[in-house]
């Protein structure tokens, strides 16, 4: 793969879960734009009552209005890390924002927008200067997991994406007690390395959801060789996998001929969990894995090449697993957050 942090899941992306909750104004362009999965467009001399329409989060001109900056506030549907974050200008060339500030807080369950005004937010991001027309991306170095963000734009104007790319840490207390995906980004789990992806990577594939139409899976280009395709994904935590979902939604004409599934254990050894086993097109295909020992890694092959909607892997972490799920998640959370969390566990600790 890539150092590229952008290469990282987008947290806040609304395949993944991610809303945008408020907004001081979205005159011009609907805040909900922000985090649509898709890139922008633009449609030229596509005029509304308000205006040439524009994909994207655009607010008024401040004259006349109070002081001050333009806000947004996001959730994000998959709670981690920032890495970095990419705020697209693209094709606000006269009416995007001067500067960029972005905050971030961590809170325990589903506040609303006024519980999260009383949150102890903190800085992710410096005021910054944007260019139009393209992509700001900003590296992020706080090692804080949040929840939430607020982005300023300094002192109004036009963004078309916000993407906010990080290191998925889960809430352990989500996951105890049952087997769960594997796989899932919103779990922790990423693909680091793959064969090809020349028609639509293979992240697409741990995302949420039935797959919404062909892009959106994992598809490679004709093989012309002897060869096959294949993806790594390094799993949210060590576990022994039950049962592989492996969905050609929307592949019609170009699913793979067979599919086959190995697993890497905790002592770096590759061995077979699954063998080469023919698939249909348009199929959501169901495998139970005879697997005895925990792996830390999977390779999917695509035999030999094609498109897969979704890949889905349930398991039962070790115990150790569970462990360091949970202590990294309790390191990570901001203070005033940890506080809560241990306030509500009481004496039991912090899992039920």
């Amino acid at each position: 793969m890539t150092d590229d942090l952008t290469t990282l899941p987008d947290l806040a992306s609304r395949p993944h879960g991610g809303s945008v909750m408020a907004a001081s104004d979205e005159f011009f362009a609907d805040k909900e734009n922000l985090i649509k999965a898709e890139p922008p467009v633009f449609r030229p001399h596509t005029f509304t009552p308000k205006g040439q329409e524009y994909d994207g989060w655009e607010t008024r001109r401040r004259f006349g209005r109070t002081g001050g900056n333009d806000w947004v506030l996001l959730r994000l549907g998959a709670p981690g890390v920032v890495r970095a974050v990419d705020v697209d200008t693209s094709y606000f060339l006269g009416n995007y924002p001067e500067q960029v500030r972005i905050e971030a807080t961590g809170v325990e369950g589903y506040p609303g927008v006024g519980e999260l005004d009383a949150a102890e937010w903190f800085e992710l991001l410096a005021p910054s200067k944007l260019t139009g027309g393209g992509h700001n991306v900003f590296t992020v170095t706080d090692p804080r997991r949040v929840t939430h963000l607020r982005l300023h734009i300094l002192p109004d104007g036009g963004v078309a994406r916000l993407r906010v790319h990080g290191e998925v840490v889960p809430d352990p207390r989500d996951l105890a007690g049952l087997p769960f995906d594997l796989a899932a980004t919103v779990n922790g789990g990423r693909v680091t390395s793959c064969s090809d992806s020349f028609f639509s990577p293979p992240a697409n594939m741990l995302q949420p959801g039935e797959s919404r139409f062909m892009a959106d899976g994992w598809e490679t280009a004709r093989r012309r060789d002897s060869g096959h395709d294949w993806a790594v994904v390094a799993l949210a935590c060590a576990a022994v996998p039950s049962v592989a979902e492996i969905a050609t939604t929307h592949y019609r004409g170009n699913p793979p001929d067979r599919v086959a599934l190995y697993g890497l254990d905790e002592a770096g050894a590759w061995f077979p969990l699954l063998p080469q086993t023919r698939v249909q097109a348009d199929t959501t295909h169901r495998f139970r894995i005879p697997a005895t020992r925990a792996v830390t890694h999977v390779r999917l092959e695509n035999h030999p090449d094609g498109g897969i909607g979704r890949f889905r892997l349930y398991g039962e972490p070790t115990p150790a697993a569970r462990e360091a799920l949970t202590r990294r998640w309790f390191d990570a959370l901001p203070e005033p957050q940890a506080r809560d969390v241990l306030a509500a566990a009481g004496p039991d600790g912090l899992l039920p």
